[in-house]
């Protein structure tokens, strides 16, 4: 190992796919709302969802061979559930694969599931650590965990750094769901949208939230104030889950979504993406439960808790609401020829569920999360809405030329 590192200050020029940053007493903390929009908003489970940094990294050029980060992650414990692994720091060197690590210890957020209580324990700052990297010029990536709170507290290196250029990529900005956040993916470079990122030959942006995807006009106010080529939203199973809105709600709340979106973006290619297929909800409303029974064997599961004869009364379900979003985006487009829709059960289908089922009942597994992923690139960036709209990279994953 080296013996004469160098520490680089951790700054906002190291760093992608964080909409702010705040300095806290234990490092430097990424956040994917901006400070304005955390103010607005109230909910636990949001601030837990922004904090993560699915699709954040450090991005730099050096000749290093050796790489460290310093971390203090906040790790989720679930009472009566079993333990969730430690979460991966993915590295890639040049737009390739080169290593994963994790880091153990760090703080721990214990939830009762059944009566949502929270305990909260301090711990120590961990390191994830890279070695035998070429001695060459080369662009490094550090993808940082997309389940895990991470605050950076210290980077070393065995040669200089220096920020990484912009190398033309047009930016893509993604809103969605737990899915999109990553939920049970293998790594934080393989979740669908990093994916699907690095096939598209794009620059990610990734504001998907584990179960707050609500059409929230802060989160549609951050989109509008952020810089994007392209934009995708994914619009329905939180709405469901939570048992939100009823339909009444739901298309003006779709129509002023996108209404503020167009505000910012007003020609910029806009997609709208229904729900993948989801078995317990596409008839059945929610509220989505917790399956106690499967708890007690050490199994986390989930259920619809809706009934079906309340869909007359206006509550949602998968179905309702991939036809309402039809429906909007055709009216819409009439007039924006730049907005697009797509079903999400191209994503994900009846026969996707047949063969790679939904383990939890709710999230895609690690090998779903790649066929989603290589589907969006192949239906919206090779032959879509953004097609013609991505770049070719070094290593063969993108193609295309943006006009």
């Amino acid at each position: 190992m080296p013996t004469d590192w160098i520490t680089t200050p951790l700054t906002a020029d190291l760093l992608r796919g964080a909409l702010d940053l705040e300095d806290t007493e234990f490092g430097l903390l990424p956040h994917r709302l901006p400070a304005r929009a955390r103010a607005q908003a109230a909910d636990p489970q949001l601030g837990l969802a922004e904090q993560q940094p699915s699709g954040v990294r450090l991005v730099f050029r050096t000749r290093a061979t050796a790489v460290e980060l310093d971390t203090l992650p906040t790790k989720r414990a679930y009472d009566g559930a079993p333990a969730r692994p430690d979460g991966v720091y993915d590295l890639l060197v040049d737009g390739r694969p080169a290593g994963r690590a994790t880091v153990a210890g760090g703080d721990t957020l214990t939830v009762d599931l059944t009566s949502g209580a929270t305990a909260y324990r301090r711990g120590e700052v961990g390191t994830a650590r890279f070695t035998g990297l070429p001695a060459e010029d080369k662009t490094v990536e550090i993808w940082l965990p997309h389940n895990e709170i991470t605050r950076l507290v210290a980077l070393r290196t065995d040669a200089p750094v220096e920020p990484a250029p912009a190398d033309g990529r047009p930016v893509w900005l993604h809103h969605g769901s737990s899915i999109s956040h990553g939920s049970d993916a293998a790594s934080p470079s393989t979740t669908w949208p990093a994916l699907a990122a690095r096939l598209g030959g794009v620059e990610l942006v990734n504001l998907g939230f584990a179960g707050s995807a609500l059409l929230d006009p802060f989160t549609a106010r951050a989109m509008r104030d952020t810089p994007a080529d392209l934009i995708s939203v994914k619009i329905g199973i939180n709405v469901v889950n939570t048992d939100l809105m009823r339909l009444r709600a739901f298309g003006p709340a779709v129509h002023g979504f996108l209404d503020t979106l167009r505000d910012g973006h007003p020609d910029t290619p806009l997609l709208v993406v229904s729900p993948l297929l989801c078995p317990i909800h596409e008839d059945t409303p929610g509220p989505t439960a917790y399956d106690f029974s499967a708890l007690a064997e050490g199994r986390l599961r989930f259920r619809a808790a809706g009934d079906p004869a309340e869909r007359a009364a206006g509550k949602l379900t998968l179905t309702v609401v991939r036809e309402e979003l039809a429906r909007i985006v055709a009216e819409r487009s009439a007039e924006d020829p730049h907005l697009h829709h797509l079903d999400g059960r191209e994503l994900y289908g009846e026969a996707d569920a047949a063969e790679l089922p939904l383990p939890d009942e709710l999230h895609p597994d690690a090998e779903t999360h790649l066929r989603i992923g290589e589907r969006f690139a192949e239906r919206v960036f090779a032959d879509g809405p953004f097609a013609g709209r991505h770049v070719a990279r070094s290593d063969g994953s993108g193609g295309g030329a943006r006009d």
